[in-house]
């Protein structure tokens, strides 16, 4: 059976990848029900996600490469309780 592109990007997420990319974990937490919040002017680069029960989740968001970091997507799993 083939997977879904929503079942492959969870896979990819879940195998930890050096070179995730912040529009994949845009995609990944709207399948979470997570939308990008509104942000101020002097948010900077944080970027902060709610879902529907309010849950918060602050992610900086990555200049040049739009690579994150391995902390952040242990936080991000570690919300999503994957």
């Amino acid at each position: 059976m083939r997977m879904s592109k929503k079942e492959k990007l969870i896979a990819r997420f879940l195998a930890m990848p050096s070179d995730f990319h912040y529009d994949e974990v845009v995609k990944l937490l709207g399948y979470f029900g997570f939308k990008e919040g509104k942000k101020g002017k002097t948010s900077g680069s944080r970027v902060k996600f709610m879902n529907d029960e309010n849950v918060p989740l602050m992610i900086h968001k990555p200049h040049l490469t739009g690579i994150l970091k391995k902390y952040q997507l242990k936080q991000i799993k570690e919300v999503l309780g994957l």
